[in-house]
């Protein structure tokens, strides 16, 4: 190895050296205002260097953007070394990330955990690889899950204690699921609310039943949004979290869900079921703030309802 490049591999095994802020009230309210006055012994120039090579981080994301927001009780993170890791991957993008939890936004056909068939690959294996990157030690938790053929926002814990607050108090912690989808048909009533109990057979089909003996009660709420081409666009908000319930749900309406040749589907004009989990609200396990996520409904959606 000649001296050039035993001195790049010097420098790329240079350890991290980070120092980690905490936003006050008087603290000013946006990212580069805010590293500008924590290193006011650095020249603009710096600065703006070290924002464009991601070496500054918000609750733990990596970010460029100048005037990222900022509020009281966030954590500004410097690394005074290099940038900082960004996760990339074609099936998952990171929506938040902290030392308790991480928020992705999980594409469609994608497992969310491993089956007894297939182990690796799942946003659970590809979320545990990311974390086990920094620090070995660290593992990722499964709180709740999404279809594989639905994509969206989906949490994850990254500590024990995170995870069992989360597990135990599901229900009161999480204050408001939403999801878009595309159904066959007009839905003849705009908003409504649907309720049964769901039963599952012996070739894992999931169904509607009046016997509160045989499953467990699911309540569904919609409203449209649009309608066009013989299609709706639904919002989609549930006060339970059954497996299959809106895609069963929609179905027993006579609606099924565009591309859910499972439950009843026509047709699947975009290659895909076209459910999206789009908002995500619930309370920090840990620190008890309330925080809440949304994505933008997929432009593919859109085009199936465009008039």
């Amino acid at each position: 190895m000649n001296k050039q490049n035993d001195k790049n591999s010097k420098y790329k095994q240079k350890p991290d050296s980070i120092a980690t802020y905490s936003v006050t009230d008087n603290d000013p309210a946006t990212l580069l205002e805010y590293v500008s006055h924590v290193l006011s012994d650095h020249t603009p120039t710096k600065v703006k260097s070290m924002l464009k090579h991601n070496q500054f981080a918000v609750n733990s994301m990596p970010t460029t953007q100048f005037n990222a927001p900022l509020h009281p009780g966030d954590n500004v993170s410097i690394n005074f070394t290099k940038s900082f890791r960004v996760f990339s991957h074609p099936r998952i993008s990171l929506v938040y990330e902290d030392n308790d939890i991480l928020v992705i936004n999980k594409g469609y056909g994608l497992l969310s955990m491993s089956t007894d068939r297939i182990k690796e690959g799942t946003a659970y294996s590809i979320m545990r690889e990311y974390v086990k990157y920094s620090d070995p030690r660290t593992k990722v938790f499964i709180v709740h899950r999404l279809d594989r053929d639905t994509s969206g926002l989906m949490m994850l814990a990254k500590t024990p204690e995170a995870k069992e607050t989360l597990q135990h108090n599901w229900n009161n912690m999480v204050l408001n699921r939403k999801y878009v989808c595309v159904v066959e048909g007009i839905v003849d009533c705009p908003n409504g609310v649907i309720k049964s109990y769901l039963a599952e057979n012996s070739r894992y089909e999931v169904y509607s039943t009046e016997d509160s003996n045989l499953g467990q009660l699911a309540v569904t709420r919609y409203v449209t949004l649009r309608t066009g081409n013989g299609k709706s666009l639904l919002e989609v908000e549930l006060d339970t979290g059954r497996k299959n319930q809106i895609r069963v749900h929609m179905k027993d309406i006579g609606h099924p869900i565009v591309g859910d040749r499972k439950y009843g589907a026509a047709s699947s004009p975009i290659n895909r079921l076209a459910l999206h989990a789009q908002t995500l609200r619930f309370v920090h396990p840990i620190t008890r703030r309330e925080m809440c996520f949304e994505t933008p409904i997929p432009a593919r959606f859109l085009s199936l309802v465009s008039r």
